[in-house]
């Protein structure tokens, strides 16, 4: 089964940066998404916002 959202540990692992800049992406997707603080986002969401693969994504979240 795969997942379908992201943490900020994912972020984290994805990036190279803290946990604390992941949280603070999450974040930002969540206003521009107008979404509301217990709504999740997911890895399509995040790749949008980011640019990055979404393959490459859940490639490196599986290992």
């Amino acid at each position: 089964m795969e997942r379908l959202c992201i943490y900020p540990k994912d972020v984290q692992v994805i990036t190279g940066r803290s946990e604390r800049y992941g949280r603070n992406v999450i974040k930002k997707i969540r206003e521009q998404l107008n979404k509301q603080t217990h709504q999740f986002i997911t890895i399509e969401e995040f790749c949008d916002y980011t640019g990055l693969c979404v393959t490459t994504v859940k490639q490196t979240l599986r290992n």
